[in-house]
């Protein structure tokens, strides 16, 4: 599994959909089917690249195949993402402590406001 493949299967909307429906729990392809309201064939592709790019297992169930996340691939999308989250983090601390220490603005009353 490459970055470059995690990245790809994420980057389109019905995989993402996908995704975030089998963080509550594994479903069977039925399920995904209906709650994401795809066709059948184009489900099972999405799925295809999920689990080429190892982002989700499936595991047969008598007649069913049913899906669930593969939760070590998102630690490693977490793990590129860490230096980030921390400039984010970082540059709105920064902005708390800023408008913490600024003055109070006086408020002026907008243009159509009633006079009293």
């Amino acid at each position: 599994m490459s970055d470059a493949a995690l990245w790809s299967a994420l980057a389109d909307p019905h995989r993402r959909a996908i995704v975030t429906l089998l963080l509550e729990r594994p479903r069977p392809v039925g399920e995904i089917v209906q709650a994401c309201g795809l066709s059948q064939p184009s489900t099972s592709k999405h799925l295809r690249v999920l689990r080429d790019a190892g982002l989700v297992r499936v595991r047969q169930d008598a007649q069913r195949r049913v899906y669930a996340l593969d939760p070590a691939p998102m630690a490693a999308l977490d793990a590129w993402l860490a230096p980030y989250r921390k400039l984010w983090n970082e540059s709105l601390d920064a902005l708390g402590r800023r408008l913490d220490t600024a003055p109070d603005a006086p408020r002026e009353r907008p243009p159509h406001a009633e006079k009293d």
